[in-house]
């Protein structure tokens, strides 16, 4: 499998925590978690990465008297990125829909030994 196929679901899951983020910075991990259906130990292993690689930063400010908590802005090199990111997840996606298109159309015909009329 190429490295690039293999790199996917990694990107896809980059690509959802930074819409997260962008929308609400103030997200804990545990709330990312939640909102993906992924691991804690995933959440925080993505934005290591995130961090690692410029596209978020980590800003701390007190939620409370006695704990710190953590804002993660996307950079301006994030958001560019985020951008490039989505390009190439909307291309994948156009490619997937259009095979799924051509692959029921095909099914239809076989099942009903004519191609099936396209509904709005």
């Amino acid at each position: 499998m190429p490295a690039a196929q293999q790199l996917k679901p990694q990107e896809d899951t980059h690509l959802q925590v930074l819409r997260l983020l962008e929308a609400n910075p103030q997200l804990n991990q545990r709330e990312l978690s939640e909102a993906l259906g992924v691991s804690l130990g995933k959440v925080n292993y993505c934005l290591k990465a995130l961090l690692d690689k410029g596209l978020i930063k980590m800003q701390s400010f007190r939620k409370s008297q006695n704990k710190l908590a953590y804002a993660y802005l996307l950079t301006p090199f994030g958001i560019s990125e985020k951008s490039a990111i989505t390009a190439r997840f909307l291309k994948r996606k156009m490619a997937e829909y259009e095979h799924l298109q051509a692959e029921i159309s095909a099914l239809q015909l076989e099942v009903s030994g004519e191609p099936a009329s396209e509904k709005p």
